[in-house]
């Protein structure tokens, strides 16, 4: 048997709230089937397991909130169920199995379950006002109910006309409404995400010795090629600009793999697979970062597939736990109303952040020619403990050159 542990999804996450389990004591699942939501503060995110066999045991109840790498479920294996004698699980396998809960690379497409989306303290007030959730609409982001909506739900009930007699309150549900009324106006989630986001920050600030290097790309041959490339394709095909520098960045990569990395266990942990976060802003403030899972196995069609398609689940909190958990490399653009230049704070345990600017019309000399050239400045933040400013500069030079020959991307 083995033990399905809370994963970490990302430096700034210490524990989760389970919101629903999406299975009981007994089901099959497989690798990569998604088995519980979790609310953090990025939002209500799947988690997914990573091993195929029999769901013994649910450790932990809907409304808990379960810090990283504590016991979720008991998984029983094929073998197990066939009659094998079952090895007891070492402290060295619990650490193996949380480190794949967080770094795994692939995982299979979730079982598509109609739930209803709905926070913990949601979820207590409706039980205890007799709210039927099902008959709620959720104003949060993605139709997610919150406290307000179950308590407007109850205003409404409360003014309906009422034929029987009401049943006579608990005393819990009188203390609930007290505690309602009485209450603060809570925290919005973009403070709290903010608050995430800054404990992980001061922590990268407070750990990790940066360096910085910054180089200024012409884009002159990328942006014409991509233009020439478009014009073969109708709207819904065409390829943006930051596809194309996410490909290109994922290519450097390959060369240059000291980046593409983690700094644990007071070394260098070099990442197989290639899977690049990207920052992307949100409608009610804050960020989140979640990942191309094997970015440089990707074509530029299916790069920007998957970018598009992240970007706007993540805008409806419909993330999965493996996209937040899995990045080896972070990527920041500010766009074309952003600053022409973008440094980095490294997202641990990561060992670097390329940012890039807005792009910018300046002089370029070229073959003996100055002329107006569309140029990026491209900033590498990198962790000094696990490479050098030698390795950025291979990296930055490696990402220049196939700009300059996007066709091969």
């Amino acid at each position: 048997m083995s033990e399905f542990l809370m994963p970490s999804l990302g430096a700034d996450m210490e524990a989760g709230t389970l919101t629903e389990w999406y299975v009981k004591p007994g089901d099959k699942v497989k690798r990569g089937d998604a088995i519980a939501e979790v609310e953090t503060q990025k939002g209500l995110i799947d988690i997914e397991v990573y091993e195929d066999g029999v769901i013994e045991k649910l450790v932990m109840q809907v409304g808990d909130k379960v810090p990283v790498g504590t016991v979720l479920a008991i998984i029983s294996g094929e073998k197990e169920k066939a009659g094998e004698t079952p090895k007891a699980v070492t402290e060295k396998q619990k650490g193996e199995i949380l480190a794949e809960q967080k770094i795994a690379v692939s995982a299979a497409p979730a079982k598509d379950v109609k739930r209803i989306k709905v926070s913990p303290l949601a979820r207590k007030i409706a039980e205890e006002l007799g709210v039927d959730l099902s008959k709620v609409k959720g104003t949060g982001d993605g139709g997610v109910i919150h406290r307000e909506d179950v308590e407007n739900a109850a205003k409404l009930q409360k003014q309906s006309p009422v034929v029987e007699t009401p049943p006579v309150k608990k005393p819990e549900a009188v203390i609930a409404e007290k505690l309602i009324e009485e209450a603060k106006t809570p925290v919005p989630a973009s403070d709290k995400m903010r608050m995430a986001i800054a404990a992980a920050m001061s922590r990268s600030n407070r750990e990790i010795p940066h360096y910085y290097l910054e180089s200024r790309i012409d884009l002159k041959l990328a942006l014409e090629w991509l233009e020439a490339e478009n014009k073969k394709r109708n709207i819904k095909e065409r390829i943006l600009q930051p596809a194309l520098l996410l490909k290109a960045v994922a290519k450097a990569l390959t060369v240059v793999p000291q980046l593409n990395a983690y700094w644990q266990d007071n070394q260098i942990q070099i990442q197989e697979a290639i899977n690049i976060g990207f920052a992307i802003s949100l409608r009610q403030g804050g960020l989140v970062i979640p990942a191309i899972l094997n970015a440089d196995m990707k074509s530029l069609d299916e790069m920007m597939k998957d970018m598009l398609d992240i970007t706007i689940r993540a805008r409806e909190s419909k993330l999965r736990s493996i996209e937040l958990s899995s990045s080896t490399i972070t990527v920041t653009n500010l766009g074309e109303r952003g600053a022409e230049k973008v440094f980095g704070v490294i997202y641990p345990p990561q060992v670097a952040i390329l940012g890039f600017g807005k792009v910018t019309e300046q002089p370029w000399a070229s073959n003996g020619m100055v002329g107006v050239h569309p140029v990026v400045t491209a900033t590498l933040a990198a962790d000094h403990r696990a490479t050098d400013g030698h390795t950025g500069s291979k990296f930055l030079e490696a990402l220049n050159n196939f700009l300059q020959k996007p066709e091969t991307l």
